[in-house]
């Protein structure tokens, strides 16, 4: 078995030879769960890339408002909801957390608005009526600025244009804001075209800033010389015209209103620009008055009461208005130691050459136009002061010509020029009753009264006169006269008796007609006789021959 002293021989022993490992297939029970991780996974991203901003908003309250319920809407679509809502740290406010659905990211931006949708009454609308059964709201108004925005400041009353609205908006100035609110309507031709859409008080609060928009098409009748005013309550104004009223319409009346209009002979213009100022005039009549560039100023001292005369009334020339009063102050002369009522006079030139027919006026130089005025004062042009109606007391001053009156000039050293006067018709009449008291004052009263006394006297003595002699006939020839009636009475009868039918007066009477009849009769055939036998009166009448 062994050989020598060597050792095993190691080439006979066997190699092992190793056995690739058999390769196990997967188990099918893995592919669930890592399906399901990957979905798992997709769907977080997918949650992740469709998640919406979320943004903050405050409010002054949360009435209406209910975390999780309440929604978002733009044009009444749903793009998102109410998260929380919690007090501000110094609880004056309430701030909402709100979650935006993804097609709404491009509407949060700078300038957009929102508020909450709740019903409302103002401004002579109401709104809000649908959330009384779905609940409130939150309402967008998509901005116009590219930067995005992710705190906003809710509105507390919702606007009355949105930003998608087409029309334009405008700004007025006035004194003071009259009855005008937000949601005040803006009548054209009385028809409405716009409303006011903001409002508020200058920094100076000398006036009011008013902002309001005009729906298209309407808006291209805004031009650069559209006039507005005040259209609210009944306008009603007392001058020396008279009464007038104007109003737009019932809810104008009841709730304030504006309007505006071209004045007459503005011509084609072209269309004001957005953001526009313009003036708010209290009414139609100050908005549409056509500007004076040509104004010469008078003084004017009346010696009548100023009662009914007041600033603003017209200032006429044979009943066309010229001009109209600017001030009516007090002054005192120190020479005469009198108090004196200035009247302050606008004339305007320019209105009395533009009605010339043909344009036979030209422009006068100022030197020219004061001759003209002196030559037509020298020629008895005054100022009177006239009752414009007798409804309203209001006066007016007029211009007429009073070639009487007592000579006067105008001085234009002074400033402004004194303009000469006349009485008025009531200081006419005053100055006559006065002259007629006076002339009644030397009237000889006495001596008239005594004359009188007696004419009365013998007025008197002749009356008691006439009264005894009626006395005297109603005593001595009312007797008489009654006794002469009777007899004529009886007369009257006895020959009513006499005319009767059956009297034999009447018989008689007819009886003798008859015999004057026959009689008449007898001598009708002796004429005949004679015409044919005139000699029957010798011989006697023939004997007719058998």
């Amino acid at each position: 078995m062994f050989e020598g002293s060597r050792g095993p021989d190691l080439t006979d022993i066997p190699s092992a030879v190793a056995k690739p490992k058999r390769k196990s297939s997967p188990q099918l029970i893995w592919l669930i769960p890592i399906v399901a991780a990957l979905i798992g996974g997709w769907l977080a991203i997918k949650t992740i890339l469709d998640k919406g901003p979320t943004v903050t908003i405050t409010f002054k309250t949360a009435e209406g408002l209910e975390a999780g319920k309440t929604k978002v809407k733009y044009k009444n679509v749903d793009i998102g909801e109410v998260r929380t809502i919690v007090l501000s740290e110094d609880h004056s406010q309430i701030i909402v957390t709100v979650e935006f659905e993804k097609q709404a990211e491009n509407f949060l931006v700078e300038d957009t608005r929102l508020w909450v949708v709740r019903p409302r009454a103002g401004g002579g609308q109401i709104s809000g009526l649908g959330t009384l059964f779905s609940g409130a709201y939150i309402g967008l108004d998509i901005g116009h600025s590219s930067t995005k925005k992710q705190e906003f400041t809710g509105l507390e009353i919702p606007p009355i244009v949105t930003g998608d609205e087409p029309g334009r908006q405008f700004i007025l100035r006035s004194d003071d804001l009259g009855s005008v609110d937000v949601g005040t309507a803006l009548f054209f031709r009385h028809t409405q075209v716009g409303r006011v859409v903001a409002h508020e008080l200058d920094r100076d609060g000398k006036g009011v800033t008013v902002k309001f928009f005009v729906d298209a098409p309407y808006d291209q009748y805004v031009t650069a010389n559209t006039r507005f005013w005040d259209a609210g309550g009944i306008d009603m104004t007392m001058d020396a015209s008279g009464v007038k009223v104007n109003t737009q319409s019932v809810i104008s009346i009841l709730i304030g209103g504006v309007a505006f209009e071209a004045p007459p002979g503005s011509g084609a213009l072209p269309e004001a620009d957005p953001d526009t100022v313009f003036h708010m005039f209290p009414s139609r009549a100050a908005a549409l008055k056509q500007p004076d560039r040509e104004t010469v100023v008078f003084t004017m001292y009346f010696g009548d009461s100023l009662r009914g005369l007041t600033v603003g009334a017209p200032v006429e020339l044979n009943g066309v208005e010229i001009g109209e009063v600017k001030n009516i102050m007090t002054g005192f002369d120190i020479q005469s130691g009198q108090f004196r009522f200035p009247v302050d006079v606008a004339l305007f030139p320019g209105r009395l050459r533009a009605m010339v027919r043909g344009g036979g006026m030209t422009d006068p130089t100022p030197a020219e136009q004061k001759a003209r005025i002196d030559k037509y004062v020298g020629e008895g042009l005054r100022a009177q002061l006239k009752t414009g109606s007798l409804l309203t007391g209001q006066m007016y001053i007029a211009l007429d010509m009073f070639p009487k009156a007592a000579p006067a000039k105008i001085d234009w050293t002074k400033s402004p020029p004194e303009f000469p006067t006349h009485p008025g018709m009531m200081g006419e009449l005053q100055a006559t009753l006065m002259n007629i008291a006076g002339k009644l004052e030397k009237m000889p009263i006495e001596q008239i009264s005594g004359d009188l006394r007696v004419a009365l006297q013998s007025l008197n003595r002749t009356l008691v006169g006439a009264e005894q002699t009626v006395k005297r006939m109603d005593k001595e020839i009312a007797p008489s006269a009654k006794s002469a009636l009777d007899d004529a009475r009886r007369m009257l009868n006895t020959a009513n008796q006499a005319l009767a039918s059956d009297a034999p007066l009447q018989q008689d009477l007819r009886t003798s007609l008859r015999e004057l009849s026959r009689a008449a009769e007898s001598l009708r055939e002796l004429t005949d006789l004679l015409e044919r036998q005139p000699e029957s009166l010798i011989r006697g009448k023939k004997e007719s021959k058998r």
